[in-house]
């Protein structure tokens, strides 16, 4: 008997009518602590590519001790 998945993972590289997949949710529906954190993700995304990333990686180096 095949295994029935429970929860589903956003799939961001099938095309558009390949299968069964979870509805994005719309930003409004987010929770607001939720939104911060995404909002700050992306702002650090964006900053570290215009530093060339070498500013995240020397601080998440710091972690791996």
């Amino acid at each position: 008997m095949p295994r029935q998945f429970m929860t589903y993972q956003f799939d961001l590289f099938s095309g558009p009518h390949r299968g069964k997949t979870a509805a994005t949710p719309q930003w409004q529906e987010l929770p607001e602590e939720t939104r911060q954190a995404l909002t700050a993700l992306i702002v650090r995304l964006f900053v570290d590519h215009a530093n060339g990333a070498s500013a995240s990686q020397q601080k998440e180096a710091g972690h791996d001790a």
